[in-house]
């Protein structure tokens, strides 16, 4: 329980269900660095008041647990190699799986809890003898894209229930209810970034300036902060005055340049393939062939037709039937069966 509308009416709805429900606040990591601004949006000493006005409300206790060190450990750890590294990585993913959800379950587990339900919005349903993850009613707000990394043990253990809700109604829900956290403002960003995402990797990595050239012509038209701080198709953050607008299109670590283009949909930035590593399938079960169905290659990114191939160790070529822009290492590529969550990995 985050003290937000989300989490708040998930609990009053599972009372009103008949649970025996118990809250939980989590305390992430937090940039001590940044002085006044170090506070973690989703762990605020203001969000941790209002959990403890819900729960009062509702009637349920509501603990504390740090899990500051884990997160610090794998997700923001992983965050800063993963982009030393030239990629761009999703850190909601890796807190879902390793923090928020994957270790909750464990420790829900020791003490003898029967589930975890958190305010996420998507569906989950046991079809015969498996555990099924599902789109969300509400499709602007839908988080499946995030909860691929799961296995059958742990989905036995979860619950969702604001996948049959939108925002609007789980809104009109906490209005009807009196928990008074409706109105409040929705956390969008990472939320250990107490500022700009860029002076966030500056502050944390080695940075090295080098050549901005035309991937075409080769032509030195400016120079970088450090390869790190950019991500391909990116157009904002360029900073080269006077001409453009540019696109980033590739990286050149061991020359540390950037290649720029003109044009937002110049064909260097167009694949029809991709390669995915750590990939996971929700049933447990790797696909006995090659098969198609749909893949999002990022969070919001509209659903295309494709079909995937097995590699060796793990790895899996995504082939799309029509070519996609600013396919992005690091970020995660999900597949789905229309709107059923089979599994993903990350670009490689």
């Amino acid at each position: 329980m985050s003290g937000g509308v989300d989490s708040s009416v998930v609990a009053q709805l599972l009372v009103n269900e008949g649970y025996e429900v118990t809250g939980v606040f989590l305390n992430f990591w937090k940039d001590e660095s940044a002085g006044d601004k170090s506070e973690n949006r989703c762990c605020s000493l203001e969000s941790l008041m209002d959990a403890q006005k819900v729960a009062a409300k509702i009637g349920t206790p509501l603990y504390t647990l740090d899990f500051s060190q884990a997160f610090k450990k794998s997700v923001v750890d992983n965050f800063l190699s993963e982009y030393a590294a030239g990629r761009t990585p999703n850190p909601c993913v890796i807190c879902n799986k390793k923090i928020k959800i994957g270790r909750l379950i464990k420790y829900a587990n020791s003490l003898g809890f029967d589930y975890v339900a958190t305010g996420h919005y998507l569906k989950i349903k046991k079809v015969g003898k498996t555990y099924q993850l599902f789109k969300a009613k509400d499709k602007l707000k839908d988080q499946s894209y995030f909860l691929y990394t799961f296995n059958q043990a742990e989905l036995k253990k979860l619950l969702f229930p604001l996948g049959e809700y939108t925002k609007s109604q789980v809104k009109k829900l906490a209005s009807k209810f009196k928990l008074e956290v409706e109105s409040k403002a929705e956390s969008q960003d990472i939320c250990f970034l107490s500022g700009a995402h860029n002076n966030f990797l500056k502050k944390y990595l080695t940075l090295k300036p080098g050549e901005i050239r035309i991937l075409e012509t080769e032509k030195k038209i400016g120079e970088h902060q450090g390869l790190p701080l950019y991500t391909i198709g990116q157009r904002r953050g360029i900073e080269i005055g006077g001409t453009g607008p540019y696109y980033v299109v590739k990286f050149d670590y061991p020359r540390n340049i950037l290649y720029v283009a003109n044009t937002w949909n110049d064909e260097v930035l167009y694949r029809k393939s991709l390669l995915a590593k750590k990939v996971n399938w929700l049933s447990d079960q790797e696909p006995k062939n090659n098969f198609s169905c749909q893949a999002v290659i990022r969070y919001g990114h509209k659903p295309v037709s494709c079909r995937v191939i097995k590699q060796k160790n793990n790895i899996y070529l995504v082939e799309f039937a029509r070519k996609q822009r600013a396919i992005t290492s690091g970020q995660s590529v999900v597949f789905y069966d229309k709107k059923r969550v089979l599994g993903g990995g990350i670009i490689k």
